[in-house]
């Protein structure tokens, strides 16, 4: 029985819902600069398939590393975390 690798998760806020079952995710963290100490916000967004369109902007999503599922998907989504208010 093979074993499966693990997949990256993150979870991001939902950015934009207007592609057909496609949301754009925005994923931000915190990063030390190397040089200067001082913490900088770093955001980056994700095309992730959303199958039901279920997810909404502003949604928090659970979204997973999968394989390719066109040019800029390489993610989906796992769960809606948060709904927005």
């Amino acid at each position: 029985m093979e074993t499966r690798n693990l997949r990256k998760e993150r979870i991001g806020v939902v950015f934009s819902n207007k592609m057909d079952k496609t949301v754009t995710v925005a994923v931000k963290w915190k990063e030390k600069h190397p040089i200067y100490g001082k913490f900088v916000n770093k955001t980056k967004k994700f095309h992730a398939h959303d199958e039901q369109n279920d997810c909404n902007i502003g949604d928090t999503v659970r979204i997973m590393e999968t394989r390719p599922l066109s040019k800029s998907k390489r993610w989906r989504v796992i769960e809606v975390m948060e709904r927005a208010k």
